[in-house]
């Protein structure tokens, strides 16, 4: 099967990685993390504007490039080799492609453009500590009032909540359906708790009590469209797996041919050559589900798409454990070390392997849906 990109894919992934390496160095990212209050930068989230990586999910005529997930794909990869910090899938990809999907036309043209620009940060706010990766368990609810609707729930761990202008609230209405409400960050009743995740990403607790929101808040969204939304965030990860994967084989293949023992490299020992080469194996695998995720994540049929998705998130997620687990191993001690930057990547992996569902999960769920 041929997986060459077009020109234009290859300049955008050449584009993404050129700024990762110009402005986004580990010791830059270091910087970012130990002295940024809200956890990224700014500046780099201009830049990643004025290049036009955030308009990719905006469709042309709401004022963004109309990517397709391949793109998505591409930009993620270099992502996922830079570590970035700042708020890439949960704006530009989870909450513009759910306002792209859902809203109408007035609610397009008050996000998508500004989203785009980099203006404006959303976050989709979803995951609740009940749900045990059922993502359709919502507890939060949403009652009509007058010419609007009450709010009350928690989400738990939203991704650069704090920094939000807009946070899209999953919760279910009074008819059993689940809607997605735009709820503005400074809005009467919601209380905000920042925290860092293990692999250092801003995220956030999210309380909502009695949060009035106009009717024009909700989006026109359903479960069918939520998946889809979800799933189209289960692409983009895998896809940043990959670049951290890559980066990590990278690192320990370096560290083997430097790192001398018993006279030599240990890169010349056998028994080490297997297990980097377990570690290709994983990768490549990996790279080729991700394609899948990218080329099926907006299939209109959704149990083909639930199975490719689940399928690559599987595969992706087991050479997440495998090769940050021998990347570490084969680095001894400094493996672990803040200062080297495979710690961060393995954490990094860690965290997508658990994101959007844990691997187990998306196993049950395979198996599920072939029977």
């Amino acid at each position: 099967m041929d997986f060459s990109f077009t020109e234009e894919q290859q300049m955008l992934l050449d584009t993404t990685r050129r700024f990762v390496a110009r402005d986004y160095s580990f010791e830059a990212r270091r910087k970012i993390r130990e002295t940024s209050p809200e956890g990224f930068s700014r500046e780099a989230w201009k830049a990643l504007a004025d290049i036009g990586l955030l308009s990719i999910n905006v469709p042309e005529a709401d004022g963004g490039l109309g990517g397709s997930p391949v793109d998505t794909m591409l930009v993620m990869n270099a992502i996922g080799e830079g570590l970035l910090l700042e708020p890439y899938l949960s704006s530009a990809v989870l909450s513009s492609k759910a306002i792209a999907l859902m809203g109408n036309e007035a609610q397009r043209s008050a996000f998508l453009p500004a989203l785009a620009a980099g203006e404006k940060i959303a976050a989709f706010a979803h995951d609740e500590h009940a749900s045990r990766f059922d993502r359709m368990a919502i507890g939060t609810r949403a009652s009509p009032v007058g010419s609007g609707y009450v709010i009350t729930g928690h989400k738990s761990a939203v991704v650069h909540a704090a920094s939000a202008d807009l946070l899209l609230v999953t919760a279910r209405i009074e008819s059993g359906a689940i809607g997605v409400f735009l709820v503005p960050r400074d809005t009467s009743g919601l209380r905000l708790v920042p925290f860092k995740t293990v692999d250092a990403v801003p995220a956030g607790e999210v309380w909502l009590d009695q949060v009035f929101v106009p009717a024009t808040a909700l989006l026109d969204g359903n479960e069918a469209k939520i998946a889809e939304v979800l799933d189209t965030g289960i692409a983009a990860i895998c896809a940043e797996a990959v670049g951290a994967l890559d980066k990590l084989l990278a690192a320990t293949v370096e560290y083997a041919r430097n790192r001398k023992q018993f006279g030599q490299p240990i890169g010349k020992f056998q028994a080490l050559q297997h297990r980097m080469a377990d570690m290709v194996l994983h990768i490549e695998q990996a790279r080729s589900m991700s394609y899948l995720a990218a080329v099926r994540c907006n299939d209109p049929d959704p149990a083909l798409r639930g199975t490719a998705l689940s399928a690559a998130k599987v595969v992706v997620g087991q050479a997440c454990r495998f090769v940050g687990q021998q990347a570490v191993q084969l680095h001894g001690g400094m493996g672990v070390t803040d200062e080297l930057d495979v710690s961060h990547h393995f954490k990094r992996l860690m965290a997508i392997e658990l994101q959007f569902g844990s691997t187990d999960t998306h196993l049950e769920a395979y198996a599920a849906q072939l029977a």
